[in-house]
């Protein structure tokens, strides 16, 4: 078993096509992981293993890669750059010590680079840039360190440097030599990391200003240090196909990043009682005789292994036979297996112990973000919640064949358990399947899989939009019910009142017949009547809501009152009361907040404007980035997120939860309106 000080985890995250799958079949040759190199454009990396990434030549998920060199074992995160797959990107941060920013040399620093230098910061974690394709056209790399240093601070410094027009790298650590580079020079930028390192360490500092030369290797512990404070952000550069620079990564991987027990420990926390709002840190022993703690960062299901789990091991040791609860379960399950993952191959292992990642499979009872554990008092341990941005962009979804109702419930459930960016939806009000994710490309992705895949067709269409209805006015309605066909007849008379309630306070039935007009066994049956209505809606068939009916009086026979009379009479007489109470639709309202470059902020607002929407702040963020934030029209809304790209080229983003509901505009009243039909079952 590997002990933590001779593990290094990596996750590599950039903007689509900057060369993080092609990266790491390099640096896995180079190691000596695999016998040679694949190629994204012929399906053939191992991380890329999916059908629909081999098809499409990019990633789409989180994978898993590793090497061993010198001792030392390397896990590898392979992520997608797309922004519509950020939460798989997001899952690889707690899974690893250190993030690398991976830029393409020849875009500079694009979106999806500018959030993982974010989410980095945020979750604690030490942080490098791996400037890709130096041996490209057209490429002004001294200009892209100071694009860096601008946007993420003057502690982005590099640890080599190219030299002859990108075909190597020169280290600029530990190599004090004289070697001509490209721009800069060694002895340039090893001055300005060793300052940057000592500053975090007082005697260093003094001996450093006492015109001591310090040896790299009396730095190694205020170099992590730096790391973990975010006092330094290492600049390496690559040429991930030609291999220049590999071997000086893998050199900086093993020697300098974080192990750890060197990186910012892992953000795990007590919730008391499974409060959150009252979370309390916990730190984690990193002792392989501790009870067992490990996080659940990936979730895929197989179809001959069924559910794999894969996990970071932070204390404690698992092995097969391990007996683990998930989460907050109260019944355990045996581990059957380990394995340790590269790309979709499995390789058993005996023991996996802190720091390691392994997967286990064939347990149902694993689910994405769960913390596995061996001790039952550990189920109020969790990991800090991961920032996923909202599922904005829905899609309802409906068989093409019937009977494969079932089929598409089972599959829509395998594929939310495997990516944590997409969430499904049942709505009860329009009896549609929405699934929800980051974008169209997200979703497309999705409806690819489940027809080639799971071989299950599908039609897909913008959500309904959850209207409802209310009224304005205090109306009075009645019916009376009488049928009679030959034999026992039905007989229900029914007076009542409705009034408007305040916005939000839903509805109430109140019973106020006296003398038994009305019997009191009928009373239910009339109630029903009611609610069929609300939920079937009487002006342009939305849920009705915001209201107040009280039964007042009635009549009914000794032979003919029945139950499904008072259900028809009460219906009627409520339709009847609202033809009378000025009926209204109301829109669902959603608060946006919408972050975007500041050079786009006019541009943005005005097209809120054109959606109606209304701008009740605006904020500064990070980066040259604003924050606007705004009430809209639910309905306005559909094809926002393509828009607000266009606008920003690709940068903007924006989060939406419910706020309210406001009356509809008349023309959308009307037509709504028009195109309803009820029903009459007489």
């Amino acid at each position: 078993m590997t002990t933590p000080q001779d593990l290094r985890t990596l996750a590599l995250l950039g903007h689509a096509g900057a060369g993080k799958t092609t990266l790491i079949e390099s640096v896995l040759v180079s190691a000596g992981a695999i016998p040679q190199a694949g190629s994204v454009d012929r399906g053939t990396t191992v991380c890329d293993y999916d059908p629909l990434e081999k098809e499409h030549g990019h990633s789409a998920k989180l994978a898993v890669a590793n090497f061993e060199r010198a001792g030392t074992l390397v896990h590898l995160l392979d992520t997608p750059g797309f922004p519509d797959f950020a939460g798989q990107a997001l899952a690889a941060l707690d899974a690893a010590d250190t993030v690398a920013t991976v830029i393409n040399a020849q875009n500079g620093i694009e979106i999806t680079a500018r959030r993982a230098m974010l989410w980095a910061q945020t979750r604690k974690l030490c942080r490098l840039v791996v400037v890709n394709k130096i041996d490209a056209e057209r490429v002004n790399l001294p200009a892209l360190v100071e694009e860096l240093q601008a946007a993420f601070g003057r502690e982005c410094l590099p640890i080599n440097l190219p030299a002859d027009g990108g075909r190597r790298v020169v280290d600029c650590f530990f190599n004090l030599g004289g070697d001509t580079t490209d721009f800069s020079s060694v002895a340039d930028a090893h001055r300005a990391l060793v300052e940057q390192v000592v500053e975090v360490d007082e005697a260093l500092t003094e001996r450093y200003l006492e015109g001591e030369e310090i040896a790299p290797e009396a730095l190694h512990d205020a170099f992590e240090r730096a790391l973990r404070e975010d006092h330094l952000v290492p600049v390496l550069f690559v040429s991930a196909r030609t291999g220049a620079g590999i071997a000086e990564l893998i050199d900086f991987i093993v020697r300098l990043a974080p192990s750890p027990l060197e990186g910012n420990p892992p953000l795990f926390e007590k919730w008391p009682g499974g409060n959150a709002d009252a979370a309390e840190p916990l730190a984690v022993s990193h002792d392989s005789s501790d009870h067992a703690l490990a996080h659940v960062f990936k979730v895929e299901v197989d179809p001959y292994m069924g559910k794999i789990g894969v996990v970071r091991v932070l204390q404690g040791t698992l092995t097969p036979d391990t007996q683990l609860y998930a989460g907050e379960a109260r019944k355990a399950f045996r581990v059957a297996h380990l394995f340790r993952m590269q790309g979709k191959q499995l390789t058993p292992i005996d023991r996996a112990g802190p720091g390691e990642i392994c997967a286990i499979t064939k347990i149902d009872d694993i689910t994405f973000d769960a913390v596995l554990h061996d001790a039952p008092e550990d189920a109020v341990i969790h990991f800090r919640p991961l920032p996923i941005p909202h599922a904005v962009y829905g899609l309802a979804v409906r068989v093409k064949r019937r009977g494969d109702e079932q089929k598409l419930a089972e599959i829509l459930h395998r594929l939310a358990a495997e990516d944590p960016g997409l969430h499904v939806e049942h709505d009860l009000t329009t009896h549609e399947a929405v699934i929800r994710g980051q974008g169209e490309l997200h979703l497309s992705r999705i409806l690819e899989k489940m027809r080639a895949q799971y071989k299950l067709e599908v039609d897909s269409h913008p959500p309904t939009i959850p209207y409802r209805e209310t009224i304005t006015l205090a109306a009075e309605g009645h019916h009376r019910h009488k049928k009679q066909s030959g034999g026992a007849g039905q007989f229900g008379e029914v007076y009542l009142k409705i009034a408007p309630l305040a916005r939000g306070e839903g509805f109430r039935f109140v019973d106020a017949v006296k003398g038994g007009t009305i019997p009191g066994v009928f009373i239910p049956a009339v109630e029903k009547g009611v609610r069929e209505v609300l939920g079937g809606g009487a002006i342009a068939g939305f849920p009705v809501q915001d209201l107040e009916v009280t039964v007042y009086d009635g009549k009914t026979h000794p032979v003919d009152g029945k139950e499904v009379a008072f259900i028809t009479a009460g219906r009627k007489a409520f339709l009847d009361a609202i033809s009378k109470a000025r009926g209204m639709v109301l829109e669902p309202i959603v608060n946006l907040e919408v972050t975007v470059p500041e050079m786009a902020i006019g541009d943005v607002n005005g097209e809120l404007a054109l959606r109606r929407g209304q701008v009740t702040q605006t904020g500064t963020a990070r980066g040259g980035m604003v924050t606007i934030n705004a009430r809209a029209p639910l309905a306005e809304l559909n094809d926002f997120q393509g828009r607000l790209k266009s606008i920003t080229g690709g940068q903007g983003s924006y989060t939406l939860e419910m706020a309210d509901y406001e009356p509809a505009p008349p023309n959308v009243q009307q037509a709504l309106s028009a195109a309803f039909k009820p029903v009459d079952d007489e």
